[in-house]
């Protein structure tokens, strides 16, 4: 045995050497893990499909994304920012079209990771960003209001905000609906306080907490109140077949896919830029980082399962859990997969509305009101922009919504680039001297024109064009036309003067 000795010993130290942090990724994956839990059930709940396919999506997350290149302590799964737009799919396509949109979205954001474009994706204005979160969370808190309550939330976001006072009154008045409430708000109160609690205690998770402590008051009490539906890991797959490929000759089709694409990348790469301030570790390179979600999605895709994104709330508990290597996100999975395969009837006590809770005060995270207030102080024109574009997916849907909100963006940095100045000078004799400066473009034309006419037709005028940076086609046009007829009979013409080269463009 003492022979042995050093060999063993070598061994450990070798073991220590390829996995120097293991001690610290293996703490911080079962914290991941206890906070990942209800969260995938959760999401794939109020997503309308089975909940094994929200934990099928945090398995493929950390173990095929876990694994890849991108940023190392982003932690992937089934995402509350998606919720709202799953279940539209759902609601419109069925679930095993379902399994084909998200395929399609993983392989375009692989296309996208191999064309280098995951950068640009830092450019989406942060307004929009808040505001489709902001949408989101509206909805989602509406929808889970009537999950909490027992009841059948309608399909549109604005049939469930409509209709929330009438279904919560009618709630009130009956025994049943009033317990699955009262389960409800006792798990949002857990969440929000568990913060308050000692130390060891903070240890568990707050959202594990409030589901536990739900379906130990429902099962003692014996609380009427639903609970999740249970098939079994393997009774959830569902490959896709030929005729749910063939639903991509479907417009409305194509279009969610473009919208899981696009919202599930922005989401993973702002996370990616959040989780980047949180620690001191390798910095995240976004177009490896967009590939690793493309690869996870068309895994989800192909196993019929939710679509996968960066989360922000397991990536923070998995930083400050301590982890230093990509080994804890991969490790919480494998924990997943084990309680998937070894205790799925645990998920048919865990009752509905402690669920609905965990998402409702998800979604009031997702609202940022904290920004919006200083935006309307500083820059009111970015709060309007937020607020228009949750309020566009609140009323009409996430992908419209989206484009709302990127069009609002889009116009305003035109306009705020089309910063013009005219500056008149008239010493009561000779000419009145007149000067642009600034970019003329057509968003500014109906000013450029109104200053410009209200100028004497009576008087030479002479217009200094030697200011300006930029100077559109439209502009130039109406600037040309106004000279051509400014003037009055037997006044001299305006003169356009342009000492320096001015840049055009079409317009």
């Amino acid at each position: 045995m003492l022979r042995h000795r050093p060999d063993a010993v070598r061994a450990v130290r070798g073991d220590r050497a390829a996995f120097p942090h293991l001690r610290q990724d293996f703490a911080a994956s079962v914290v991941v893990f206890l906070v990942a839990l209800p969260l995938c059930v959760g999401v794939a709940v109020a997503s309308g499909v089975p909940a094994e396919l929200g934990l099928i999506t945090g398995i493929v997350g950390g173990l095929l994304a876990g694994m890849m290149r991108g940023s190392s302590l982003q932690v992937s799964g089934p995402a509350a920012g998606l919720t709202v737009l799953v279940f539209e799919a759902v609601q419109t396509f069925g679930l095993a079209t379902l399994g084909v949109i998200v395929l399609c979205a993983g392989l375009l954001q692989l296309t996208m990771g191999a064309l280098k474009l995951g950068r640009w994706f830092r450019a989406i204005s942060v307004s929009v960003v808040e505001g489709m979160l902001a949408g989101i969370g509206l909805v989602l808190i509406a929808g889970q209001l009537y999950t909490a309550a027992g009841l059948e939330a309608p399909v549109s976001g604005a049939g469930k905000v409509v209709g929330l006072p009438d279904a919560l009154a009618g709630a009130f008045a009956d025994t049943d609906a009033l317990a699955s409430l009262a389960v409800g708000a006792a798990t949002i109160a857990v969440v929000v306080l568990w913060k308050h609690t000692a130390a060891r205690v903070r240890a568990v998770p707050g959202a594990l907490a409030a589901v536990v402590l739900a379906t130990l008051a429902t099962l003692v009490f014996s609380l009427p109140v639903a609970t999740v539906e249970v098939r079994g890991l393997l009774g959830a797959v569902q490959f896709p077949g030929l005729d749910d490929l063939g639903r991509l000759a479907s417009l409305g089709v194509l279009g969610t896919v473009l919208a899981f694409t696009l919202i599930a990348s922005a989401e993973s790469l702002f996370s990616a830029a959040a989780v980047d301030r949180l620690h001191d570790g390798p910095r995240t390179e976004y177009d490896r980082e967009l590939m690793a979600q493309g690869a996870g999605n068309a895994a989800c895709g192909l196993l019929g399962a939710l679509p996968m994104t960066a989360v922000i709330v397991r990536s923070a508990a998995n930083v400050q859990a301590g982890a230093r290597t990509k080994a804890s996100r991969v490790l919480h999975a494998v924990w997943l997969l084990l309680f998937a395969a070894l205790l799925p009837s645990v998920l048919a006590l865990v009752p509905l509305p402690a669920l609905a809770g965990i998402l409702i005060h998800a979604g009031w995270k997702l609202i940022p009101l904290r920004t919006l207030a200083t935006l309307w102080r500083e820059h009111r024109g970015e709060a309007l922009i937020l607020l228009v574009t949750a309020v566009a997916i609140v009323t009409v849907n996430m992908f419209e919504g989206v484009l709302i909100g990127l069009a609002l963006s889009v116009a305003k940095t035109a306009w705020d680039a089309s910063q013009l100045k005219l500056d008149v000078v008239d010493t009561g004799g000779g000419p009145i001297r007149a000067y642009l400066s600034g970019n003329a473009t057509f968003l500014r034309l109906p000013n450029i024109l109104d200053s410009l006419e209200a100028l004497p037709q009576d008087r030479p005028i002479e217009l200094d064009l030697a200011g300006l940076q930029h100077l559109d086609h439209a502009c130039r046009t109406a600037l040309e036309n106004w000279a051509a007829r400014h003037s009055s009979p037997g006044t001299e013409p305006v003169q356009l003067t342009e000492p320096a080269p001015v840049t055009t463009a079409s317009g």
